[in-house]
This record gives structure tokens, sequence and C-alpha cells, in this order.
């Protein structure tokens, strides 16, 4: 790992050397900072390429620091509100001997033996989990379908919790969502599907990728503006 200080920012990066003349520089989506540099190139050059980048690897990076789920501090008790799929339900927590999680008539119902929020919050995230995947799996399903010309190849969708984005992808072809993903509206899953889906075929943020995306769903930016203004 090499480093190198643009401002008052810090640039991590890493470097692969290859036959080739030029030097490539692509931010990922977990914005890692790869550098594609010729065998022969030195490593003050390398550098300098970076600095002279800055600017817009920052941008990259920052970019992806908008998918930062921002769910307050909950304490998981009765009258607390939760969101599934874009709409909120108050949360009764009841005491009794089965341990279930149901939606009732605008309420997201818990019951379990012991009420203890820390007993509570286990069943709801699991049972977010388990909801998320079926649902991930469902929309990503039709997704992929409107990459028939793109010929992208999807290895495997997983679902983990990210602290700093909503979806992220490989050049593997694997796909990761976050699970907190279930408390948005469908469209808002699409869209954080799409993207990453996108990124099979193009690797980076640039005018083709973003044509590729609002070719595949044109009102996208609406879906990503509610994701980093509504969803809290």
């Amino acid at each position: 790992m090499h480093q190198v200080t643009y401002g008052t920012k810090t640039i991590d990066f890493q470097i692969s050397r290859v036959d080739r003349k030029t030097l490539a520089i692509e931010v990922h989506p977990d914005s890692t900072v790869q550098l594609i540099a010729p065998e022969n190139a030195t490593l003050p050059d390398i550098k300098e390429k970076v600095v002279k980048r800055g600017r817009w690897i920052l941008k990259q990076q920052y970019y992806f620091e908008q998918f930062l789920p921002h769910t307050p501090v909950r304490e998981y008790v009765s009258g607390e509100t939760h969101y599934y799929l874009g709409k909120r339900y108050v949360l009764k927590v009841a005491k009794d001997n089965d341990r279930s999680v149901k939606l009732k008539g605008g309420r997201l119902v818990v019951t379990t033996p012991d009420t203890n929020n820390t007993k509570v919050k286990a069943l709801m995230a699991s049972w977010y989990y388990n909801h998320a995947k079926r649902k991930f799996q469902s929309i990503l399903e039709e997704a992929i379908l409107k990459f028939k010309k793109e010929n992208i190849v999807l290895e495997r969708m997983n679902i983990k919790r990210m602290k700093n984005r909503w979806g992220s992808c490989t050049n593997k072809g694997v796909v990761t969502l976050n699970p907190e993903l279930i408390k948005a509206p469908s469209k808002c899953i699409e869209y954080v599907i799409l993207h990453e889906l996108c990124h099979l075929s193009v690797p980076n943020h640039n005018k083709v990728f973003y044509a590729l995306l609002e070719k595949k769903m044109p009102n996208w930016k609406k879906w990503k503006d509610y994701l980093e203004r509504t969803l809290k």
C-alpha cells in the first residue's frame, strides 16, 4: 500500500504492474484506489500522477460515501417507528411465548418471551434480513434481464451490512447489497442494483457509465436523492 498527500487529504493506493505503456487510475466501489502501471514506471512518477488526479480521485470517493445509511440509533421499544419498503411502521413489542415479527395494520408487531431491547433487535434484524434476501433476489432477477446486450457476468449476490454504502460490486462479478436497503421503496432497491450491474459493464463513474445507467433507469436520480435525503 502506498499513499500521497493531496491538500489536507491522504490518498492510499495500490499498484498493479502490467505490460502497457500508459498509467491508469481506478477508484472502485469500495473507495479503494488501484493504479495500473507500466512495468518500468517509477514510484515517484506514479505518485506524481496520483497527485495530479487527486481532485478527481477524491470526487469519486465522495460519490461512494453518499450511499451511507443514515439510520439513527434505535431503542427497540414500543412506540418507535421503523421503515419497511419505504413505509413507516410503529413498533409494538409484546410479551409472548412465541417469537415472531409481523406487519399488522400499520404496526410492526414483535412478540417474544424476553422483551429486552437486545432480544427485540435480534429478532427484527433476522426478519429484515430474510425479507431483504427474497426481495433483493426478485428485483435482481428482473434487473439483470435489462443487460442482455451488455452480456455482463454476475457471479453472485451477497447481503452484508456496510458502514459506508448501500451497494458495491467487484470486478469478479460479485454484487453486495446492504440489508438496510429493505427499508427503502422498491424503486430505490432497483436503482442500487442497476447501479451495481452497470459497474459490471463500466467499472468507473464516467460518461459511458452514466449513459448506461440513464438508459436502464431514466429516473434514477429521483431514487438516489430519496436514499440520500429521506431515508433516515
